[in-house]
């Protein structure tokens, strides 16, 4: 199809997405980007957050990603992701579980390694939430 991109997302556990795409929106590690045809070729660190990618339908297909890497070159796209999770797969108890287990370790955590890892499991906790319920900002109501 004219003007897409080839994208491929992949986690250590599976391949979650590989087809064609208008764009993809990444949470960058300095900031939310997005890429379309023809972008520059370019390598990017992507962080805790929503990723988001258009297909050419102009279906959005949400995903909840704790980190990982993004390259592009040559409108082929691909996402190398620590984890990488469906909004539509999220469960929504167990995030919320976890989300009050990190909040427990927080407040428990007497180090400061303890604490930085329990920010961290919060906040990815706190993300496949705010993902599975659809709260992660204007772009998700497309």
């Amino acid at each position: 199809m004219p003007n897409t991109l080839y994208v491929e997302i992949v986690a250590p556990d599976k391949r979650v997405f590989q087809g064609e795409a208008q764009a993809i929106r990444a949470p960058g590690a300095q900031g939310s980007f997005e890429v379309l045809y023809n972008h520059a070729p370019m390598i990017a660190a992507i962080g805790v957050g929503p990723l988001y990618v258009t297909v050419p339908s102009g279906e959005k297909i949400t995903y909840a990603t704790s980190g990982g890497f993004l390259e592009v070159i040559g409108n082929v796209v691909t996402v190398l992701a620590e984890t990488v999770e469906p909004a539509s797969e999220i469960d929504l108890d167990r995030a919320k579980a976890a989300e009050e287990r990190a909040r427990q370790r927080l407040a428990a955590s007497t180090s400061a390694e303890e604490r930085q890892r329990a920010e961290q499991a919060l906040e990815r906790a706190r993300n496949r939430a705010r993902v599975a319920l659809g709260r992660v900002g204007t772009e998700q109501r497309v």
